[in-house]
């Protein structure tokens, strides 16, 4: 294992995995970043976006992005489905896990919701199923 990867195993998931809007400006902390929308984000050229991929298939569906429609009181019904969505598409979250196994992963999205949206249940999807910190 590389040092960069004995780093990133012993950094908990809660920390490889963050959220940052695709207006917001990219950084080195950012480590790898992906944009999971569906949908590119209005107004936004893509040479400005600094994503190393655009994982449309992590995004979810149409019908349950419609759905929702970033409705706070309907975040935890978003989340169940989204996270079975998920579930049936595990080869999709790929690039995100391997990514993480070797640092820090941004997963970018074009939301003007912050708090409720696809990227911020994507994070908590995979804090929940990447490998726990070593104990030493």
């Amino acid at each position: 294992m590389t040092i960069k990867g004995r780093a990133a195993a012993t950094r908990s998931a809660t920390d490889r995995i963050r959220c940052k809007h695709v207006r917001d400006p990219a950084s080195p902390s950012d480590g790898t970043r992906f944009l999971v929308d569906g949908l590119w984000p209005r107004g936004v050229r893509k040479e400005d976006v600094h994503v190393s991929a655009w994982l449309r298939d992590v995004a979810p569906s149409d019908e349950l992005r419609r759905w929702f429609g970033h409705d706070p009181e309907r975040w935890s019904g978003f989340r169940r489905r989204y996270f079975a969505e998920l579930d049936e598409r595990r080869d999709a979250l790929e690039p995100l896990r391997a990514a993480a196994r070797d640092g820090v992963v941004t997963l970018v999205f074009g939301s003007r919701e912050r708090e409720h949206n696809n990227a911020v249940a994507l994070a908590q999807y995979l804090r929940r199923r990447l490998p726990r910190r070593r104990r030493t």
